[in-house]
């Protein structure tokens, strides 16, 4: 199995399958609109206008599991999104990150590339581990998502080369892409 084997739900509601996207270099993100990380779509959609013609697509998986960060309706978040940082890269319906209701996209690119902590000689990456330990001491005995903006990075034949916790600066997302290109 790949990521090619994989379908999803547009915001409307129609499946697409995530084959279309083969030969393109992939940053698959689950987003929150009410986070302390959503300035982020910032840098997203630089990267996405810098190097979309280059075969670069980010897809955005909208979650709201995580401080309930991401009310409202597909077409609410798309609006906000659209209206506060010009996203024009495709967006694609609410879901769960981890749990019973897991997508199985994200089930599938956390076994591929697995949690390995925070760089907690940054100031985001210090906070959250702080915040996690809070709420589960043993946050990082396991592979689920943390928090939003977790980026996944898939090279052009489809494999899972990197994880990006939500605290990593986007500069090195951004030279991780470019290499792939």
């Amino acid at each position: 199995m790949n990521i090619y084997d994989f379908k999803v739900k547009k915001m409307n509601g129609d499946e697409i399958e995530l084959s279309v996207y083969k030969g393109d270099v992939l940053l698959i993100v689950n987003t929150a609109t009410e986070c302390g990380f959503t300035p982020q779509y910032e840098n997203l959609q630089s990267m996405y206008e810098n190097f979309h013609d280059n075969g670069f697509v980010i897809l955005d998986f909208p979650c709201d599991q995580f401080g309930h960060q991401a009310p409202g309706s597909n077409e609410q978040i798309a609006k906000f999104c659209t209206a506060r940082f010009g996203v024009n890269f495709p967006q694609l319906a609410k879901i769960e990150v981890n749990g019973v209701n897991q997508s199985p996209l994200f089930a599938f690119l956390k076994k591929q590339q697995k949690f390995n902590g925070f760089d907690l000689s940054s100031e985001a990456g210090n906070f959250m581990h702080k915040h996690l330990s809070k709420i589960d001491p043993d946050y990082a005995k396991n592979d689920d998502i943390k928090w939003n903006f977790t980026k996944f990075l898939i090279n052009r034949k489809g494999d899972v080369v990197a994880r990006f916790e939500p605290s990593e600066d986007m500069s090195v997302v951004n030279d991780a892409v470019l290499k792939l290109l």
